[in-house]
């Protein structure tokens, strides 16, 4: 399967991971030359890629935000769980791993891979079914981050197991009165932050496999942060409680 990555970080990133096939690169007609375009052109010309100009009108059809650049390249490599284990292992670092609970918007996805690219998570989990996958769609709203990370499909519950058998403690992250303030939860060592889909929350299944829940506190008068936003407030605070480690 091939498919478009359109936008100049997206397809600058997805470039320099080099995770993918490559196929070819459009450019707009009449784009200057400069910053981010000039060194997406010299990492094709390393890897031997061709490009084409193209008219503007042509990359629209792709995508409204192209930004003058589309890259044709084959679907999203998935990875698997030993794969993030043997990551953190690698590193050295305790475990960090990222569990998203049949998310639907490809914004929040992307968002959320965002910020646990830039925070050192090793990896996240998405459901087999019944959730947004990695698409181009995701990898603009990563901003290209997503490339960087490793994320696997896989049946959760079986996950869930597999990783408090490697010793991490599992946190579920809701907004319920019964959850636990955010700031009086363990979050050092091998931690699993699992945020549900939007307005469900967690299904059940999962829900019961946590071995806490955490809530972030809250004084406005708006009810609750939506899941990539909340996801990512308590992504910073469990990097803080790792002392930024890496940094």
């Amino acid at each position: 399967m091939r498919e478009w990555i359109c936008g100049r970080n997206p397809v600058y990133e997805t470039l320099r991971a080099r995770r993918r096939h490559l196929f070819r690169l459009l450019v707009a007609e009449g784009a200057q030359e400069k910053g981010r375009l000039v060194e997406i052109q010299r990492l094709c010309q390393e890897l031997k890629l061709p490009q084409e100009r193209v008219s503007r009108q042509r990359l629209q059809a792709l995508d409204e935000n192209h930004q003058g650049v589309a890259l044709e390249a084959s679907g999203y490599s998935y990875s698997n769980l030993a794969d993030i284990l043997l990551l953190a292992e690698k590193r050295g670092e305790p475990l960090f791993v990222l569990i998203l609970d049949a998310l639907q918007d490809p914004q929040n996805l992307g968002t959320l891979l965002r910020t646990a690219e830039i925070t050192g998570v090793h990896g996240a989990l998405l459901p087999l079914r019944h959730t947004v996958t990695v698409t181009p769609a995701v990898v603009g709203a990563s901003s290209g981050a997503s490339e960087h990370m490793l994320v696997a499909q896989v049946n959760l519950a079986l996950a869930i197991r597999e990783l408090k058998e490697a010793g991490a403690w599992v946190i579920g992250l809701e907004g319920s009165q019964q959850a636990e303030r955010i700031d009086r939860v363990r979050l050092d060592g091998n931690i699993v932050l699992v945020v549900g889909g939007e307005g469900q929350g967690m299904r059940l299944l999962t829900h019961d496999s946590c071995d806490a829940l955490a809530r972030l506190p809250m004084r406005g008068q708006v009810e609750s942060l939506n899941a990539a936003v909340a996801g990512s407030v308590a992504l910073y605070m469990i990097w803080q409680k790792r002392g930024f480690g890496g940094f």
